[in-house]
């Protein structure tokens, strides 16, 4: 842990994410007990002000703050970042793991729906999902999380077919252990690194799907705060107010840059192969 300490300590685009992340995490928490002002609260008399001491980052076209709306809207994308790759990630890496312990038709049969999903784009997935159930919240995480099921099942099932070529596994097997024991004691153990790696990376991808489905109509409904529906209004005014767009754009930028940068550090430290390369 040491170790690993110390390489994080010379590792900028690891702490640079940790930063962007922590702000990220800490916005969110933070509007679970505080805004500056209530977010459903229209006030047409203030509507489309600029930043001002009054309100940071300005009002919207309803006299909303911006400020407290970017805030619930990071909340917004946690939850919905951490429900969908927590499913996600559960059904994924079961099914991955399975199919590299029983193989045969198991693994063929996973590879080929995994396939199948892989076909159409995530967006589109997402988008066919929400039309046949409605918009939501929760139909926006459940198409996000059905997409990143055949993510995760294929990075398991490649991290622990070679976990199961390794002399301890084959160790395990040859002393009669059960495939399911071996599985969690020793090939899961192995390949959680990677997987974390993945759940970060995943992370971002979320964020931007929140976001896009948002923007469509399909994901977070009003009154509830989203980035993606703050653009989507935002883009009727974005000649007489710019800024409207351009905070929530800067909020997903900053959210996803800074998983994307945790994730490749993560990667960096967590892969023997790579430390020396890239932190050394």
């Amino acid at each position: 842990m040491n170790g690993f300490g110390a390489r994080a300590a010379r590792h900028i685009g690891f702490q640079v994410g940790v930063v962007l992340l922590a702000l990220f995490v800490g916005t969110a928490l933070l509007s679970l007990v505080w805004t500056p002002y209530a977010v459903d609260a229209l006030q047409m008399r203030s509507k489309l002000l600029p930043a001002s001491a009054e309100h940071l980052l300005g009002t919207d076209h309803l006299g909303r703050d911006v400020l407290s709306r970017i805030m619930v809207g990071a909340r917004t994308s946690l939850a919905v970042g951490l429900i969908a790759v927590g499913l996600g990630m559960s059904v994924g890496v079961a099914l991955g793991a399975w199919a590299a312990a029983r193989g045969g038709w198991v693994d063929e049969m996973l590879s080929r729906a995994s396939d199948l999903v892989f076909a159409f784009p995530a967006v589109l997935i997402a988008i066919l999902i929400t039309s046949v159930l409605g918009a939501s919240a929760g139909n926006a995480i459940l198409a996000i999380a059905i997409f990143n099921v055949p993510v995760f099942a294929r990075v398991t099932r490649g991290a622990a077919l070679a976990m199961w070529s390794r002399d301890f596994v084959r160790a395990a097997v040859a002393l009669g252990r059960a495939p399911v024991g071996i599985t969690l004691r020793h090939v899961l153990p192995n390949i959680a690194s990677v997987l974390i790696v993945q759940a970060t990376i995943q992370f971002a991808v979320a964020i931007l799907a929140e976001a896009g489905l948002s923007y469509l109509g399909l994901g977070a409904q009003p009154p509830t705060p989203s980035w993606g529906g703050m653009l989507r209004d935002a883009q009727t005014y974005i000649f007489q107010a710019p800024e409207l767009a351009i905070w929530p754009g800067l909020a997903i930028a900053m959210a996803v840059l800074g998983l994307n940068m945790l994730g490749d550090g993560l990667r960096d430290l967590l892969d023997p192969r790579l430390r020396l390369l890239r932190v050394g």
